[in-house]
């Protein structure tokens, strides 16, 4: 029955009704089948662990009969039910060896339901979202991730949990086919034995331990082909910076890079790199469990900054990547949310300083300016240079000392950390190092009278951007507010009008909340943030940087959608060092040692947004 309205014929059906009858949209096909794969794997785990999930009147015969399909088809439906679950998120994420992956399982998952369960049903959903999987397989082109030998360890012990929880759950579900009452050690005992293929000390009656033992061996099996496989499979590493890729960021950042204080950083050796059809502009990018994380604004001229960030967004796509920027300028915001859709939210503040505004007479600063005076009482001085202008026995020294006083294993640093000093290319940047004259002390340290440093990265021809801060442990404290100061009070000299300090993240709650009169809300936010600052630097920061005074630029994170959010947060972290997810030494594999670029030499360096202000 259809009736109709000013000429236009309008179906009775309901509309909701029509859009089932359609099925899900092309964009929500992924989504879709990844969370029906993660079910139908649920139901096969069930299928295979479960006597009671199995109903049917022909399992009495199955397993009294040892050796037929009924005990190796439990151990298949239980192995194709973990494989379907681990193969769900890559479903969702649109990649093609996780579709074809799914492909292979799916009818053998049939079958194992349909002679082990005797259930048409399951096997019809199998087979259904086999139809649909090849009926949609044009949304399945996402390319692979980039990848490293970690992941075998990885999966060695998360699979391998999985199936211990699982086998001991396989050994206690047959209560009433026990042989005599079992511990939970001799029920552990018989779990891992069975992961390695030999009979355990539980005994059952009625042929079920076939399923059981067909069971654990086939779990068994899974961790170790899946984790030899990972092992062995070829690398497939992130991009990384070419010489080539430099070459060409560095010819925009000539003409350019006085726009964004950050822009010197995208010459890290571990960004890749994607530029404008034109050429004119480019955005740089790392790659960090599925997020590609680009980090300030655009390099290059504004007017071809949309090209970029389409190229940007095509990679994205192509490799199913999330999107997202860390650090963005307002202006950078605008016009990534203008292209790509993409939404945005304040981070914090990066503390710059006018070097003409800069002055430490007046109340405000006394608190500086009393360190500063009382340190110089102590017998400390300062030199303040371009880095070319070091000799190479003097670089090498400060080299040494900056790897040396970096305090952790873990290199830290992305979005405002450049990872070397002195490079042939970098000659522009500056760096302030204080010194002691007390041969007491110069005859104890292997770097003579140098006890710390900072180090500024170019930003643009006219201004620098702080990177690293190093101090000697036993140096008195106030060493980075002495060494800030003197850059500062050098600048005039080497034409420097504008000075990029830290980046404070959430600077602005922390301000409003410790006014009067702050809401409830925004004080109980300023108190997470003050509890958080227990393990990162978040209230320190501020206080540090709000010492000098400065203005105050905020910064901003783009993002897709709100969920995005904490997994942008963990690829950020990732990414600065703060987590790491990395082999344990005993089995991190030994590489050889590579000839540096001839043009550039790297030494290991911790972002200077990673450094002791707390100790100050």
């Amino acid at each position: 029955m259809s009736v109709t309205v000013d000429g236009d014929k309008t179906s009775s059906v309901p509309a909701r009704v029509r859009r089932i009858l359609r099925g899900p949209s092309p964009e929500r096909v992924p989504s879709f089948i990844g969370t029906a794969c993660a079910l139908i794997g649920a139901v096969d785990i069930a299928a295979g662990v479960f006597p009671r999930f199995r109903a049917s009147r022909v399992h009495a015969l199955a397993e009294v009969l040892p050796g037929t399909l009924g005990p190796l088809s439990a151990a298949l439906s239980l192995s194709i039910g973990v494989l379907l679950l681990l193969l769900a998120h890559g479903l969702k994420r649109r990649k093609r060896r996780a579709w074809r992956a799914a492909v292979l399982l799916l009818p053998l998952g049939a079958a194992a339901q349909f002679v082990w369960r005797h259930s048409v049903l399951g096997a019809l959903l199998s087979v259904a979202l086999l139809v649909l999987l090849h009926h949609h397989r044009d949304q399945f082109a996402a390319l692979p991730d980039p990848r490293s030998r970690w992941r075998a360890l990885a999966n060695f012990v998360v699979l391998g949990a999985a199936s211990l929880t699982l086998g001991l759950v396989v050994v206690s579900a047959h209560p009433r086919r026990v042989v005599g009452d079992p511990s939970l050690a001799d029920r552990l005992e018989h779990v891992l034995l069975g992961l390695l293929g030999v009979e355990g000390p539980v005994a059952y009656t009625h042929g079920v331990d076939w399923t059981v033992g067909y069971s654990l061996g086939a779990l068994g099996m899974l961790t170790a082909l899946t984790t030899i496989y990972l092992a062995l499979r070829p690398e497939h590493p992130a991009s990384l910076l070419t010489e080539d890729d430099e070459t060409r960021l560095r010819a925009l950042l000539e003409r350019h890079g006085g726009r964004d204080s950050l822009g010197h950083f995208a010459l890290r050796h571990d960004k890749g790199v994607v530029f404008s059809p034109s050429g004119k502009a480019a955005v740089c990018y790392r790659v960090v469990s599925g997020v590609m994380l680009a980090s300030g604004d655009p390099i290059g001229d504004v007017e071809a900054w949309p090209g970029a960030i389409e190229r940007f967004m095509d990679e994205a796509r192509a490799h199913s990547w999330t999107p997202a920027v860390m650090g963005c300028s307002e202006t950078g915001g605008q016009v990534w949310t203008r292209e790509t859709g993409l939404d945005a939210l304040e981070l914090g503040d990066e503390a710059v300083i006018d070097v003409a505004d800069f002055s430490l007479s007046g109340r405000a600063m006394r608190n500086v300016r009393q360190m500063v005076k009382r340190i110089e009482r102590n017998g400390y001085t300062t030199r303040v240079r371009r880095v070319r202008d070091l000799d190479a026995d003097e670089l090498a020294r400060v080299r040494e000392a900056a790897a040396a006083w970096r305090g952790t294993d873990t290199e830290r640093g992305f979005s405002m950390a450049l990872g070397r000093i002195g490079a042939p290319g970098d000659g522009d940047a500056v760096i302030a190092t204080a010194h002691r004259t007390d041969p007491g002390d110069d005859a104890d340290s292997p770097y003579g009278d140098l006890k710390a440093m900072i180090h500024f990265v170019p930003w643009g021809p006219d201004g620098m951007s702080l990177e690293l801060m190093r101090r000697d442990r036993a140096a008195d404290p106030g060493m980075n507010e002495l060494l800030i100061v003197a850059a500062l009070q050098a600048a005039p000299e080497l034409r420097i009008r504008r000075v990029s300090l830290n980046f404070a993240m959430f600077r602005s709650t922390l301000a409003r909340g410790e006014r009067l009169g702050a809401g409830p809300v925004l004080r109980l936010w300023r108190g997470l943030l003050l509890f958080l600052s227990r393990w990162f630097q978040i209230e320190s920061l501020y206080k540090f940087n709000d010492k000098f005074q400065p203005r105050w630029e905020p910064r901003f994170v783009v993002y897709r959608t709100g969920r995005d959010l904490p997994r942008i947060g963990l690829a950020a972290m990732q990414a600065e060092g703060f987590l790491t997810l990395a082999l344990p030494r005993p089995f991190a594999r030994r590489r050889p040692a590579r000839a540096p670029r001839p043009c550039l030499h790297t030494v290991p360096a911790r972002s200077h947004r990673e450094h002791e202000v707390s100790a100050a």
